[in-house]
């Protein structure tokens, strides 16, 4: 008997946004299975990115250990079509990203553990090196010491970008890594990247636009707005180009003690010291209540559907 409050939620980033083809085809990889249910999608032109959200439940054996979920064979399927579909060597966008499948994180829900996940995300990892050589490096729970996404991030060079200033293009570090990934090779496949596959409590992602083309004065908002640059606590920032504006796009580590209106009030307070206008920011993704109420609903009306 599947226990419908043991689930878990996987944010899977493909570095890709404008070619629908290519994104009709992972969400086919992602429908291929009935258990599992896309809760939301996004993805932008110019950060040529995506973000799809998936939901399902995990099952454990009768000592309580994890020994299944849908989600594994679901974004493994996933991670295939974009592997299969995009060439890192060909992409570009105002949007850092290391690989094809540039970052899959798996959250738990109503009463499944950060265990759970964590477990998940390491089995998920093990066939993404393996089946497809890439390179993968844990962090947060997935990881032995806990290691954070944002310090293997900084360690491997992700924030810098390597064409026109403030786009990402191709490949854009060694193809021999300075450091030893979780799982796969150490030689990267240009074609493919590496991947990070982690696994945490939920964290909102939350962006505010900037009325401005200045995507240095965006960079400089964003460093004094985040935990690194002095400014909020549990709060990581990116200055990025949007369209023809910037915004800043925002990872609330802990959006339950620090939340979205702190940082649109200290992004507006800086902003103004730029002389900037700055319109209302938006989450990219639903709560978690509202993720677990979209997945009841959608799983009911297939089970009811003939």
């Amino acid at each position: 008997m599947v226990d419908q409050s043991m689930l878990l939620c996987c944010k899977f980033f493909i570095s890709e946004g404008r070619n629908i083809a290519t994104l009709d085809a992972v969400e086919r990889a992602a429908r291929s299975n009935p258990e599992t249910v896309i809760v939301n999608k996004f993805h932008g032109r110019t950060y040529n990115r995506a973000r799809y959200s998936l939901v399902s439940y995990v099952l454990h054996d009768c000592t309580g250990n994890v020994i299944y979920s849908p989600l594994h064979e679901t974004v493994v399927a996933m991670a295939e079509a974009a592997f299969n579909a995009i060439n890192l060597e060909l992409h570009d966008g105002s949007h850092p990203r290391f690989g094809v499948v540039d970052d899959i994180v798996f959250h738990p829900l109503a009463r499944a553990s950060l265990d759970d996940a964590a477990w998940l995300a390491k089995a998920v990892a093990a066939d993404i090196g393996n089946r497809f050589n890439v390179p993968v490096f844990l962090y947060a729970a997935a990881h032995p010491t806990g290691k954070q996404l944002d310090t293997i991030r900084r360690e491997l060079g992700y924030y810098r970008p390597n064409y026109m200033g403030n786009q990402w293009a191709g490949w854009t570090i060694s193809d021999i890594l300075p450091q030893t990934p979780d799982k796969g090779p150490m030689v990267v496949s240009r074609s493919k990247g590496i991947s990070t596959i982690g696994a945490r409590s939920w964290v909102a992602l939350y962006n505010i636009p900037i009325l401005s083309a200045d995507v240095s004065a965006a960079r400089r908002i964003a460093r004094k707005v985040s935990a690194r640059g002095g400014g909020l606590p549990m709060v990581q920032t990116l200055g990025v180009v949007c369209e023809d504006s910037t915004e800043i796009a925002c990872m609330l580590l802990e959006p339950n003690w620090i939340g979205a209106d702190r940082v649109q009030n200290l992004v507006e307070k800086l902003a103004a010291q730029e002389g900037l206008d700055v319109e209302k920011g938006y989450f990219t993704d639903f709560s978690p209540e509202m993720i677990v109420e979209k997945y009841m609903n959608l799983i009911s009306s297939k089970k009811s559907s003939p």
